[in-house]
């Protein structure tokens, strides 16, 4: 029996949660989509119209992270009221994660990014409590877009006596 997760995030996308699901375990290591079921046939019932084959429930994992999905059409969007913390050990992984993630550049601002689904995500170092312990790096942060440790830490430097 496989273990998953007791509390799960679920995301509400219109026609895109296999692509998602797919897009999203290829980015992320050590992740897999665990199972897909789809909408049945409309014919078997009028409230499925135009949903045939679309993701009635699907399940995944992200980097040991359990998430479940759905097609449930264009009547919720996501929102940054809610995102997704990637810990990155270094600037690579920083990269690595922005270039696949970010795909709104007009919403880029402090590490946290939109992805082309729409979905929220927060790509920041591990340690980014430590480099935030100033105003300096605080300012510096508000600045960026993409997280650059290097210039976090130089804030950190220019006021350290």
């Amino acid at each position: 029996m496989v273990q998953v997760s007791p509390i799960q995030p679920c995301l509400w996308f219109d026609g895109q949660a296999r692509e998602a699901m797919e897009y999203y375990t290829s980015v992320f290591p050590n992740s897999e989509v665990r199972a897909i079921e789809p909408y049945p046939d409309e014919s078997l019932d009028e409230h499925f119209a135009g949903m045939a084959g679309k993701v009635l429930n699907g399940q995944f994992t992200l980097d040991g992270v359990d998430f479940v999905c759905l097609d449930g059409g264009p009547y919720f969007t996501f929102s940054e009221a809610i995102s997704f913390v990637v810990l990155c050990a270094d600037q690579e992984e920083i990269d690595y994660f922005w270039h696949a993630l970010s795909h709104t550049p007009e919403s880029e601002q402090c590490g946290w990014c939109k992805d082309k689904f729409g979905v929220s995500w927060q790509v920041i170092p591990r340690n980014m409590d430590r480099l935030t312990t100033t105003p300096a790096q605080i300012q510096a942060m508000m600045r960026m877009k993409k997280i650059v440790i290097a210039e976090l830490e130089e804030a950190g430097a220019a006021v350290a006596p």
